[in-house]
């Protein structure tokens, strides 16, 4: 186990691997993903074809599915069921970015209009039922009653998820565990089934399961805790979206919990009148509380730590150019720019 994340930053400085290196080192299974993709998006009503295919088209770096192939050749698969997994997280991903979009009333993602602008509320959470359905179904071509238990337990979490994110929405007394909570059950849920899966593929035993079980939900939320900074230090192109959308929705992410514990009373109340109203009148006060108090450089801290814990959950995992992308990955979750 690493005690000092230092120690292992040295260790694998000289071997890290970009992201496009892991998309080149993937690339092959990738198309095959993207081809059962397009295969089971098909549909006999237009508007699900249409509207599919333009959140699926939408320049998403597919992460998750990403996740299922490294996983699975890390654990030496040969076979080609890790294609249809990967589609079908994808599947559910996709789902869930209609619906929340729809929830969050968003008008922006990876700098493009929603779905839900463009094409209606209602037609974006159809669609995303249709997605999670023909998810069901592809879950059911691969013939494991595991993989379904999996994936079942895992698309619960992520509605639990949704719904504690709903009820902490504009309650500025959100705990930082609470927090964390919502992020284990709605972000970090998928990234967990995506990594164990490979290794169920590969009939790993219980302690391998359970290793790359840890890995996707630390990986996940150090990954969501950097979207969490990137929020207010970022640029609308370099995220997709626009600045300042999370506290817009009046939703207290880890750096408005810090800053508003470690501020002054003043600036603790303007963080919770934000919060409360939400919408982006009090955008550039609540920045500079941030950086003030140190909020950010505190979630960042948080991130690492989770990124150290996915690092220590690979450790028995023998050496391979797939294990290495997913000792890269980790990094790479924490130093990014969108």
């Amino acid at each position: 186990m690493r005690s000092l994340f230092s120690i292992a930053s040295l260790i694998v400085s000289e071997t890290l691997i970009s992201f496009h290196e892991i998309n080149a080192l993937c690339h092959a299974d990738m198309a095959e993903v993207n081809s059962v993709i397009r295969q089971r998006l098909q549909s006999d009503v237009a508007l699900v074809n249409q509207l599919g295919h333009y959140i699926i088209d939408s320049g998403g770096k597919r992460f998750r599915p990403l996740l299922v192939l490294l996983s699975a050749r890390a654990h030496g698969y040969q076979g080609q069921l890790h294609f249809t997994l990967a589609a079908i997280i994808e599947f559910i991903h996709t789902a869930t970015l209609l619906h929340d979009d729809v929830v969050d009333e968003s008008s922006l993602r990876r700098g493009k209009e929603t779905a839900n602008e463009l094409f209606g509320n209602a037609a974006s959470v159809l669609v995303g039922d249709f997605l999670y359905s023909r998810a069901f179904e592809m879950m059911v071509d691969v013939n494991s009653m595991k993989v379904m238990d999996i994936l079942a337990h895992t698309t619960n979490v992520i509605a639990e998820g949704e719904v504690m994110q709903l009820m902490n929405v504009h309650d500025a007394d959100t705990s930082e565990q609470r927090y964390i909570d919502v992020i284990h059950c709605k972000t970090a849920k998928l990234f967990e089934a995506a990594t164990r899966l490979g290794a169920v593929l590969s009939e790993g035993d219980a302690q391998q399961e359970r290793a790359m079980a840890r890995y996707g939900k630390h990986l996940g939320t150090a990954f969501q805790l950097i979207d969490d900074v990137l929020d207010y230090t970022s640029s609308s192109d370099d995220m997709g979206k626009n600045v300042g959308d999370d506290l817009a929705e009046g939703k207290p992410t880890l750096p408005l919990i810090y800053a508003m514990n470690k501020g002054s009373a003043a600036q603790s109340q303007l963080i919770r009148t934000a919060i409360e109203q939400g919408g982006y009148d009090y955008i550039e006060q609540v920045q500079a509380i941030i950086h003030a108090t140190g909020a950010l450089d505190y979630t960042a801290s948080v991130a690492q730590k989770e990124a150290n814990l996915a690092l220590d959950a690979l450790d028995e995992l023998q050496e391979s150019d797939y294990k290495q992308a997913l000792v890269s990955l980790a990094h790479l979750s924490v130093d990014r720019n969108n």
